[in-house]
């Protein structure tokens, strides 16, 4: 009898994954139009709109750094008409700032795939005296408190990866939040109002390119591209400040197997394709996927355990 019981809850699921997606599907971004997320979320939406051979609805619901967003995709039906472009700040710092979530990240959503990288670039005013992360650190000690360091924000992975560096070579640094995302705070970087920062490739590229502003290395794992001459954080002797702003693809929990391995099909072959590359290389961002759900779950528990505690840390709270 219970045999039978389970199987008469399992058919509408088995039905729903045979006919998935039979109708237009909702993709969430936590963040406003224009912005990072919504630039990867709009090149990846053509492609899958293709594949999965209906509609895709981009629905942005920015506020409290993404958290808005989540808690709406994890609460909506876990039926795949609901996906969550979701963000190493949504997904994995949120947890560790923001001391009352109305969800919990990993629990309350499949982590299907990754899909972009946006790597950070340690960038300095041109006044500061260093060419390299090892001349920056030394400067730093020699001037204790001198050098303010610019962010988006108090709970930013840009602030998060410069508290990183302070622990990892005790700095007396300030920090200087500023609101409005990455823009304002580039901008008061060039200006002179602070001397350093992390800042995403696309953040940081126009200062770089103009000769407004310095870089001294990338947070990926290999040089990008665009600044082939710039070290990577470990050829700079600072290997645990490797990092990046990754966005991957997310479903509630209780979405259907076969629902996840259709979403995870289909996105791991938008990512593949060629013009959506370079339409993310234009931008900064680099097409990146998993192996599997199952290696991008273990992903994020990682990356969400290192910025929580980071964050707790730092004593990062909500702007």
């Amino acid at each position: 009898m219970k045999r039978i019981l389970l199987l008469l809850l399992a058919a509408p699921l088995v039905a729903l994954a045979q006919n998935y997606p039979s109708k237009p599907v909702r993709m969430v971004i936590p963040f406003a139009p224009g912005g990072a997320s919504d630039f990867v979320g709009r090149i990846m939406q053509p492609k899958m709109v293709e594949l999965l051979g209906q509609p895709i609805v981009v629905e942005n619901r920015a506020g409290a750094a993404g958290s808005i967003g989540a808690e709406v995709a994890a609460k909506s039906a876990p039926d795949g008409y609901t996906i969550f472009l979701g963000n190493v700040g949504s997904i994995a710092i949120n947890p560790g700032v923001y001391p009352k979530l109305g969800i919990n990240p990993v629990k309350d959503f499949i982590a299907v795939t990754q899909v972009v990288d946006v790597p950070s670039i340690l960038i300095v005013h041109p006044s500061v005296p260093a060419s390299s992360v090892k001349e920056l650190v030394a400067y730093a000690k020699a001037n204790p408190g001198k050098l303010n360091f610019a962010s988006p924000g108090s709970g930013s992975l840009d602030r998060l990866e410069m508290e990183l560096l302070r622990k990892l070579e005790k700095l007396d640094m300030v920090h200087v939040p500023y609101k409005g995302g990455a823009g304002p705070a580039t901008a008061g970087l060039m200006g002179g109002e602070t001397q350093l920062m992390f800042a995403t490739a696309a953040s940081a590229m126009p200062g770089v390119k103009g000769g407004r502003l310095k870089p001294l290395a990338v947070t990926s794992t290999r040089r990008i591209d665009t600044l082939p001459e710039v070290p990577t954080v470990e050829e700079a002797g600072y290997p645990d400040l490797k990092a990046g702003s990754w966005q991957g693809i997310f479903v509630p929990t209780g979405t259907p197997r076969d629902v996840v391995d259709r979403i995870f099909a289909v996105s791991t072959q938008v990512m593949k394709d060629t013009d959506v590359i370079n339409r993310l290389k234009n931008g900064g961002a680099e097409a990146v996927t998993s192996a599997s759900p199952a290696e991008f779950q273990k992903y994020v528990a990682a990356e969400t355990e290192r910025w929580a505690k980071i964050a707790r840390e730092a004593g990062a709270t909500p702007d």
